[in-house]
Formats: C-alpha cells, sequence, structure tokens
C-alpha cells in the first residue's frame, strides 16, 4: 500500500518556519481542495492523481520519493 507522508512535511515545515501550516492553506497555495488533503492525512492509501503530488512536490521543495512510502501490507 502507498502511504502518503503529508503529515510528517506539514510538521517539518511548521517546525523550520516556526508557526503553524494549516491544510487551508496548503490548499489556497496550491489549489488543492481541502478535503483531498484531509484524505490524504487521514485515509491510509488514499487515492490522489499525479497533478495533486506534483503541486504537492512544488510546495513543499520535496521529491515524490520523499511525499510516498511504500508499505508492504500482510506482514
Amino acid at each position: 500500500m502507498i502511504r502518503f507522508r503529508l503529515t510528517e512535511l506539514i510538521a517539518d515545515k511548521a517546525f523550520a518556519e516556526r508557526r503553524v501550516v494549516s491544510l487551508l492553506e496548503i490548499a489556497a497555495a496550491t489549489g488543492i481542495h481541502r478535503a483531498t488533503l484531509s484524505k490524504m492525512v487521514n485515509q491510509p492509501g488514499a487515492n490522489v492523481g499525479t497533478d495533486t503530488i506534483d503541486k504537492l512536490c512544488e510546495y513543499f521543495g520535496r521529491q515524490p520519493g520523499d511525499l510516498l512510502t511504500y508499505v508492504q501490507e500482510g506482514i
């Protein structure tokens, strides 16, 4: 299963900038709907398009591998 590391990236950005980073702020900056971001944070294995991944990579200044991780199921 693919797992998004969005929560970790938000925490890293908040720590680096010494401020709160909200899903609403990310939604406004990227054009990604807040509900989509919420789904990525709260639903393991959420399905989103590559355009969403691209926008998040641009926003955080990271590569796709920093946003996604593969977790083998059934172990």
